[in-house]
């Protein structure tokens, strides 16, 4: 566990270095007489690091005479295009592709300017090239898992490699996906970005609750969610109803997966399960964190039943053809629940000059805070008739979707008051201590 939360395969390590390559050469294409006519106002391609730093977020580059001075800044390396775009390509072939096709700015007259323009497509799949395997690892019970990239779904498309979902598919009967966050996010870009774009037809999907976070969403501050309350329970599960009404929308079968802690209570476990049944749909109690393998069991036998009985009809929320605002609505009402949808005039202008472009059949990538349905994260339970306010987007063009960046969140968190980082350390015997 020690070294899948750190370092692991490097993977992130060679995102990093290849989106900053890029980076790097735009401004030393600036700097070598910009052949390209690279306007550095319109310069697109921010930097990125593994690390959260709030610090970043605007920087001015190229002081002291090393170029011409910039404003840009720094994004997490989870929200780069080409994690992005690591998880989306099918081979090293359409990796290179992909990232041929990233716009890293515009020309003074207002045409793209691409990440193959300035040629360093073929040094970024270079350093890529190991990155874009999947790495097989066992559980403690023997079972094989793939692990392969990690965009996060409140920033990005939230999903693993469809690279390792393909091999699974090849090697296993049953293939488990973990989509990030909500169903409101991982679950709305695995269905609408990935499965879209892979030609992934899921069978069914699990949506994971504790009783403690349907506590929360009832009203229950965290200091006392330890203790039993079926009451703020069944009002969290208005949250949950809300999470499997959207998984349904697309056409696939939900199960409810109760994650088991050990101060939940008869009666609240009693509680959740009737709420189910009122909502017509399977609940299965997982012990898998305190039991393993074996607490886990009667949820892998409901999935596989509900698999097996082939009831699932899978599409998108949208097809391919609205306009982009459109598909930025759809999910903001279809599944936020959002009464309004806004944006400055510059966003909208913005996306029709990109569907002018030939860009207008690409899929949305909601960036929204993960806490809430609505865009504020203090609004918990199943908020309706909120404003989703649009304030910026981004083209990925390489990635081939969209990123609709919503409400306050940010590209580049910052850390807490007491990062994770204050109980980390070593052991005497030199062992990692504090990451759990």
């Amino acid at each position: 566990m020690d070294e899948i939360n750190l370092h692991f395969t490097g993977d992130f390590h060679a995102i990093t270095s290849a989106h900053n390559l890029l980076a790097a050469m735009v401004d030393n294409h600036i700097y070598w007489g910009n052949a390209l006519w690279l306007d550095p106002r319109r310069i697109a391609w921010r930097r990125v690091m593994d690390m959260n730093d709030r610090a970043l977020r605007q920087v001015v580059t190229s002081l002291g005479h090393n170029g011409a001075p910039a404003e840009t800044g720094f994004d997490i390396t989870v929200a780069s295009e080409v994690m992005a775009i690591l998880c989306l390509a099918d081979n090293l072939h359409d990796l290179q592709q992909r990232l041929g096709r990233i716009i890293v700015g515009y020309a003074r007259d207002g045409t793209a300017v691409t990440c193959a323009d300035l040629k360093a497509d073929g040094a970024m799949a270079a350093l890529l090239k190991d990155a874009l395997e999947p790495t097989l690892v066992q559980t403690l019970a023997g079972s094989p898992a793939l692990i392969h990239g990690g965009p996060f779904a409140n920033i990005a498309h939230g999903c693993n490699s469809v690279i390792a979902t393909r091999a699974a598919l090849k090697l296993a009967d049953y293939v488990v996906t973990e989509a990030g966050f909500g169903a409101d996010l991982g679950a709305e870009k695995f269905f609408d970005i990935k499965c879209r774009k892979a030609g992934l037809s899921p069978a069914a999907a699990v949506v994971v609750a504790t009783i403690r976070s349907l506590k929360m969403n009832g009203g229950v501050a965290k200091s006392h969610l330890g203790e039993e309350n079926p009451q703020a329970l069944r009002r969290g599960c208005e949250n949950l109803r809300r999470h499997v009404e959207n998984v349904r929308q697309f056409g696939v079968p939900a199960i409810i997966a109760i994650n088991a802690f050990s101060r939940d209570t008869e009666a609240e476990v009693a509680e959740l399960r009737a709420f189910a049944a009122e909502l017509s749909v399977d609940i299965a109690l997982s012990r898998h964190w305190a039991e393993g393998a074996a607490g886990a069991e009667d949820l892998a036998r409901r999935v596989a039943a509900i698999v097996d009985a082939g009831e699932a009809r899978f599409t998108p929320l949208y097809p391919d053809d609205p306009p982009l605002w459109d598909k930025i609505e759809t999910v903001a009402r279809r599944i936020y629940r959002a009464g309004q949808v806004t944006a400055d005039k510059s966003v909208r202008l913005q996306l029709r000059r990109w569907a002018k472009s030939g860009f207008g059949h690409l899929p949305v990538c909601m960036a929204k805070t993960q806490y809430s349905f609505s865009t504020d994260p203090e609004a918990l339970g199943a908020p309706v008739d909120h404003e989703v306010h649009v304030r910026e987007v981004r083209l990925s063009a390489g990635a081939g979707f969209v990123v609709a960046i919503c409400g306050e969140i940010m590209t580049m968190p910052g850390l807490p008051r007491h990062p994770a980082a204050e109980r980390i350390g070593l052991t005497a015997d030199g062992d990692i201590d504090g990451l759990f």
